[in-house]
């Protein structure tokens, strides 16, 4: 099954209702989670009304709220999630887990994947790791879905990869049966946030062994995106992906962030829409970017261009060596990500002597993902089987190997 996400916003929309999630005997029964800090369980709650495909597979599924630490401040804050446990006997050991890092949404409170039957489009993905044998959690990340402070601050490696890793310690308080072993997969906005967990787990990893990473299409080093908009080079998924960003900066940083500087005309005219989550499909999305001149988007000095270059930095991976293996999987057709962009984020993540298998797809363009290879790639790490290392090639040749293995 091939599985497209727009390379931006994931595309939304409602599916039929059911209730067909049941508590289960693998589920916890109860709301007294107990425990206080990063990765501590507040609450959980039947989400009811999933799609009916992922209900077909699923014996429990409930939306949490659990908590987690911020990127920015190191503060711990409330996060929202979903989770879908498998039907049928759990292995020996329990069910291996998968944070499932979901593509760019939005940034508004609305554009949570759990709020939504399909996950806002991701419904499909899930499905297929679940009935792969794998408990899924998919979290909202940091400001979606949740109606206290802080707002979300879109595209925060750290944030993100926090998010994922505090909510595999959350959801083994809500099923038991779970196993200590765990992968990071996602997908865009979600390939970042599990690259940047594999970046980090050593030193937040809740005492849960990751056994790997999967990153397609991951949104790692976007820094050209500054210079392309200042050029008036942006092509329409990068003017979504810019949009996005600078809104995210404005949640962040607040006063501090003049969206004035980077934008003008029609862009400002269309900014809600353009950011709206609401039943929106990528088609209408792209025609609503067309709709903005080169000029809309680019920084209005040199100041706010160099602003923009170093906020773009401090985002980019990798930002330190992983510690398990990773599976990248990228395409040469990208409309928001050029192929040169990644090539830089692997040849430095390969120097820093990371362990990445490379699947390069030229005519590959986006988030668009056969699952077939990354569940193999999964399996193997659980069985032992040694992964494979293109780093060798990469580093000798500059280019990642055609195909990966």
């Amino acid at each position: 099954m091939c599985l497209a996400t727009s390379s931006v916003l994931a595309e939304s929309g409602c599916a039929r209702q059911n209730d067909a999630a049941s508590e289960d005997r693998n589920v916890a029964s109860g709301q007294n989670f107990g425990g206080s800090g990063a990765g501590s369980l507040n609450s959980a709650e039947d989400f009811w009304n999933i799609d009916t495909e992922l209900a077909a597979v699923t014996s429990s599924a409930q939306r949490i709220t659990y908590t987690s630490t911020s990127g920015i401040n190191d503060s711990d804050y409330k996060v929202t999630g979903a989770v879908f446990v498998p039907k049928g006997e759990p292995p020996a050991g329990g069910w291996p887990l998968v944070a499932f890092g979901h593509p760019a949404t939005g940034v508004l409170r609305e554009c949570a994947p759990s709020s939504s039957p399909t996950l806002l489009g991701q419904a499909a993905t899930v499905t297929e790791l679940v009935k792969a044998g794998y408990a899924v959690v998919v979290p909202d990340y940091l400001g979606l879905g949740s109606s206290s402070p802080p707002r979300h601050p879109f595209l925060d490696p750290t944030t993100e990869a926090y998010n994922l890793i505090d909510s595999m310690s959350a959801v083994r308080k809500l099923v038991p049966d779970t196993s200590d072993t765990w992968f990071a997969f996602g997908i865009g906005q979600g390939g970042q946030a599990a690259w940047a967990a594999d970046e980090l787990v050593e030193n937040h990893g809740m005492g849960l062994k990751l056994a790997g990473a999967v990153s397609v299409a991951p949104i790692a080093d976007i820094e050209g995106l500054a210079d392309t908009a200042a050029a008036g080079e942006l092509t329409a998924d990068q003017k979504l992906l810019l949009v996005s960003y600078l809104a995210g900066l404005k949640n962040t940083y607040g006063n501090d962030i003049n969206l004035d500087d980077y934008r003008a005309g029609a862009a400002t005219q269309k900014w809600d829409a353009l950011l709206a989550c609401d039943v929106k499909s990528t088609a209408e999305l792209v025609r609503l970017a067309n709709q903005i001149s080169a000029d809309d988007l680019q920084p209005k000095s040199h100041d706010a261009l160099e602003r923009l270059r170093g906020y773009l930095h401090k985002i980019t991976l990798p930002q330190g060596p992983t510690s398990a293996p990773m599976l990248v999987i990228f395409g040469g057709q990208d409309p928001a990500i050029p192929r040169e962009w990644t090539d830089r984020a692997l040849e430095r993540a390969c120097g820093m002597g990371d362990m990445i298998q490379i699947q390069f797809q030229p005519d590959g363009g986006g988030p668009e993902v056969d699952l077939s290879d990354p569940l193999r790639w999964m399996s193997d790490r659980r069985n032992g089987a040694p992964a494979n290392n293109d780093c060798a090639a990469l580093t000798t040749s500059t280019r990642p190997p055609r195909g990966g293995g």
